[in-house]
């Protein structure tokens, strides 16, 4: 049974507002916790979130502007106060180290907790093991901005009625899934042929930036996308001005890239209402749309069959 699900920690963009707090959001992955962008407040909303210093596997920062970092100070602290016994690895862009050193080391603690800081130098892949392959992927921001994707590899998964159909039991089906033939009453049968592919999950996270092929090459077929939308179209002069998104985009980008959940986030405070954020998205895509709130828990969708 697997656990993978987004909870938001908060929605807002440059300001936080009374209903929106800073960015932060966590991403439970099975056993691994992976927070991106812990902006102001990150500590007390993740108490509210039930989410503890234990949960966290991996920090990802996608650029050095406050709003989406000036937490990292707190949580580096918590790690350490509360004595996480297992490595933190610390993700942000290599042209922002002297902001990364300033916020580990803001105030005085005791570093009990392992910190394994992680500089991103370009586009590539960050890390990689059984249960998913972590990429970061440049944006286009007026500082150095990355973009994060995990994308799981595809899973085989036996059909218990092929199975039976076969006549296949015991250790001949483990067999069957080692070496992809196997033969039963003189009779050849393949993997193929009682068993099917799912499609591994894909998450993308992208934060500030302008329409670039970094959106794209992000977004391409994940089952879910959290993206910003600060700005409606009607502000698109100045989303373009300040390396920013407005809805419209976002969503045309993800209708393009086949992506199945959309989540909208990073919201201006000149919106208190963001009934035209969806209205505005739900022109342009065709999935399953979410708006964003804090402390909102959304499942990663199911996998799908492969084809």
């Amino acid at each position: 049974m697997t656990n993978r699900e987004l909870v938001v920690l908060g929605t807002a963009s440059q300001v936080p507002t009374r209903h929106r707090n800073h960015n932060g959001y966590l991403l439970r992955w099975d056993g691994e916790g992976l927070l991106f962008d812990p902006g102001e407040g990150t500590q007390r909303q993740m108490l509210l979130a039930g989410v503890s210093a234990t949960d966290l596997n991996r920090v990802l920062v996608t650029h050095f502007h406050g709003d989406h970092s000036l937490g990292l100070a707190g949580v580096i602290q918590r790690i350490n106060l509360d004595r996480v016994p297992h490595p933190v690895h610390v993700h942000y862009p290599a042209g922002g180290q002297q902001y990364f050193d300033r916020l580990r080391y803001a105030t005085a603690y005791h570093e009990t907790a392992q910190l394994l800081p992680s500089p991103v130098h370009g586009s590539g892949v960050l890390a990689e093991g059984t249960g998913f392959r972590l990429k970061a992927v440049a944006l286009s921001h007026p500082v150095d901005s990355y973009g994060y994707q995990l994308v799981e590899p595809d899973q085989r998964r036996m059909r218990p009625e092929k199975l039976a159909e076969f006549g296949l039991g015991g250790r001949i089906v483990g067999e069957l899934q080692r070496q992809a033939v196997v033969e039963l009453n003189g009779r050849r049968i393949t993997l193929a042929e009682v068993s099917e592919v799912y499609r591994g999950q894909r998450f993308a996270f992208v934060m500030d930036t302008r329409m670039c092929q970094g959106v794209e090459e992000l977004a391409d077929g994940a089952d879910l996308l959290v993206i910003e939308s600060t700005f409606l179209e009607s502000e698109r002069a100045l989303a373009d001005e300040h390396g920013h998104l407005t809805a419209a985009q976002a969503a045309r980008a993800a209708q393009a890239a086949g992506v199945r959940t959309l989540v909208l986030t990073h919201f201006s405070q000149r919106y208190p209402d963001l009934a035209g954020h969806e209205a505005e998205a739900r022109e342009h895509f065709e999935g399953e749309l979410v708006v964003a709130r804090d402390l909102a828990r959304i499942p990663v969708p199911p996998r799908q069959r492969a084809g």
